[in-house]
């Protein structure tokens, strides 16, 4: 049976307006790291740049979509994943940021951290209901994570 212990709804990620200066930007770092990869008699990578950063600004214009969260005895359920804790390893409540978030870190190799947004719901509430199945490790949002959100991204 899987007791549910707390719900919320929460944003997939934190979205930020783009403004046409952010897109001349995006733009113009793009060309010039795919200039200097052709310059370089690197091609495939200056493809690889155009490609990727197109691909990002795309997603990066994309409005979050709202997903439902859910913690109960088995898991946690971030929209349509489910997350059970014998494939997570420890977690933190960060409340010192401006948006609370919990930090889930996951013993999968390729996707070590996961970020949910708490919103609507106390952030002790979502640390009392996951310290019963996790332990608390302090973890910090991984650097790649926070250098994409101060970008836009």
């Amino acid at each position: 049976m899987n007791e549910e212990k707390l719900k919320w709804q929460t944003p997939e990620y934190i979205y930020r307006e783009k403004t046409a200066d952010w897109y001349w930007i995006v733009s113009i770092v793009t060309i010039s790291i795919a200039l200097i990869a052709i310059i370089l008699n690197n091609i495939i990578f200056a493809l690889l740049i155009i490609a990727s950063s197109f691909t990002l600004s795309l997603f990066a214009s994309r409005k979050p979509s709202v997903i439902d969260v859910r913690i109960n005895n088995s898991g946690i359920i971030a929209g349509n994943t489910k997350y059970t804790y014998d494939s997570l390893d420890s977690f933190w409540v960060e409340t010192r940021e401006a948006y609370p978030k919990v930090l889930v870190k996951s013993k999968k190799l390729l996707m070590p951290f996961i970020v949910i947004l708490i919103n609507g719901v106390e952030p002790s509430d979502v640390k009392h209901a996951l310290e019963k199945y996790l332990p608390e490790k302090e973890h910090a949002e991984p650097f790649l994570e926070k250098l994409l959100i101060y970008f836009g991204f």
